[in-house]
């Protein structure tokens, strides 16, 4: 049988209205907002513009199969695989202008985002390359232009309170046009913002065989993720929204509990993984948390960590079960070295502060500075900084100029405020470089 090409014409459902406008489209956020839409929206009245992050590419690739693509849920076991069909269409990062009309129509509610930590940074716009809070606002004036009416804004990325420090962002934005824009923003756009988990390895040739094989179509651009998903989401949705809690995701007042324990515990432990693992030769999350020692210096930072959380609120010993059984999934083969990229942007959202919150109640901030102190070690052997960090404008001067402790505490200095001046971090980081190596 020859394998039939995956495109709409093959799809028994129509296109969806495109309702959300998502910005930074690539293997997560097909794996989660896209699904969860797909999940809990089955009569289609949801449909998803994406957009482009750092690359073009996947905007070619779906394009070609009408936002189509095939999810592959890898279990410890077996693999489960799905169509999912939210994404009507999918635009580069750079067409602009797509982006202005999308989020200006009327029927749009809902503008979601997956761009990384690092597109936080308020850094300068340029007319050739405007920041992801200079790009909404440009958005945002056309659709108070045409008075289209409130939307949310969604962040979906790893930082803390990620909804609110994209607000004051764009609202920074807006304050450089006038202020009725900025006025209407602060009234009639709402800022959501979430705690997002599911592990989303890169897609290999052999999963695009799998497909070919169990679906007989050809899809250039199948995801693959874990079984486990969460999605947890705080704030108001004036324009309407998708119920995306039919499909298991949670609507709570106070965000900030979950997000720390997704941030602290997942996010932190895959970082230690990540740094001490290739300082020790291991190639993925699975290899290294097989790792005696490794486990236990996971162990040692969870428990520092989770003595600064909730834990009834947010059960943490299941929550900890939960990660290790998932870390434990050998079929994931989730790369140390994805984990390992925009380190600076990551460690200030999930390491640093645990690290602020064991000083502050007068505990050795070790079993976290172990992963800060990997992270320096890591980065002596690291050739070209510019292909593993987008924050690599920071970072190069101080590889550029400096060495040993110099080097780790101009390193400190970039996490955090006035870290590069506390010595006892920067003894105790220098110190942690020979451990677990």
């Amino acid at each position: 049988m020859t394998p039939v090409r995956l495109d709409r014409s093959s799809w028994a459902a129509p296109p969806r209205p495109v309702r959300i406008v998502h910005i930074g489209v690539g293997n997560f956020s097909r794996a989660h907002q896209a699904w969860y839409t797909a999940r809990a929206d089955p009569a289609g009245a949801w449909g998803i513009a994406g957009f482009t992050g750092r690359s073009a590419a996947v905007a070619d690739t779906l394009g070609r199969q009408g936002g189509l693509y095939a999810l592959i849920e890898r279990g410890p076991d077996v693999d489960r695989l799905e169509i999912i069909d939210s994404i009507c269409e999918v635009r580069p990062a750079s067409d602009l202008a797509g982006l202005v009309a999308a989020v200006a129509a009327p029927p749009t509610s809902v503008v979601t985002l997956t761009v990384t930590e690092a597109a936080y940074a308020a850094a300068p716009a340029s007319a050739a390359s405007p920041s992801v809070p200079e790009r909404l606002v440009t958005a945002l004036a056309a659709r108070f232009d045409a008075g289209a009416g409130p939307l949310a804004i969604v962040s979906c990325d790893n930082i803390n309170a990620n909804g609110a420090v994209l607000r004051d962002l764009t609202l920074a934005a807006a304050d450089r046009r006038g202020p009725r824009l900025s006025a209407w923003i602060d009234a009639e756009v709402s800022f959501v913002s979430t705690s997002v988990d599911r592990i989303t390895p890169r897609t290999t040739d052999d999963d695009r065989r799998l497909v070919r094989r169990e679906l007989d179509l050809v899809d250039d651009a199948p995801v693959v993720c874990e079984p486990f998903t969460d999605w947890v989401l705080c704030g108001e949705f004036p324009a309407d929204r998708p119920p995306w809690e039919d499909a298991g995701a949670r609507f709570v007042t106070d965000i900030e509990p979950w997000e720390r324990r997704k941030l602290w515990l997942l996010n932190g432990g895959h970082s230690l993984l990540a740094y001490c693992g290739l300082l020790r030769g291991h190639a993925t999350v699975y290899d290294a948390a097989g790792d005696h020692e490794l486990g236990a210096a996971l162990d040692r930072f969870w428990n520092l960590a989770e003595r600064h959380l909730p834990a009834a609120e947010l059960d943490l010993s299941a929550y900890r079960r939960d990660l290790k059984r998932r870390f434990a999934n050998g079929r994931i083969g989730y790369p140390l070295t994805q984990v390992a990229t925009d380190g600076l942007g990551k460690l200030r959202a999930r390491v640093v502060p645990v690290i602020e919150a064991a000083a502050q109640a007068g505990e050795s901030p070790e079993p976290a500075l172990q992963v800060i102190s990997a992270w320096v070690q890591w980065l002596d052997g690291v050739p070209d900084v510019a292909a593993v960090d987008a924050s690599a404008g920071e970072l190069q001067p101080v590889l550029r100029s400096t060495r040993g402790e110099d080097r780790t505490r101009a390193l400190l200095g970039l996490l955090a405020p006035g870290w590069g001046s506390r010595d006892e971090l920067v003894i105790a980081t220098e110190r942690l470089r020979t451990d677990l190596t």
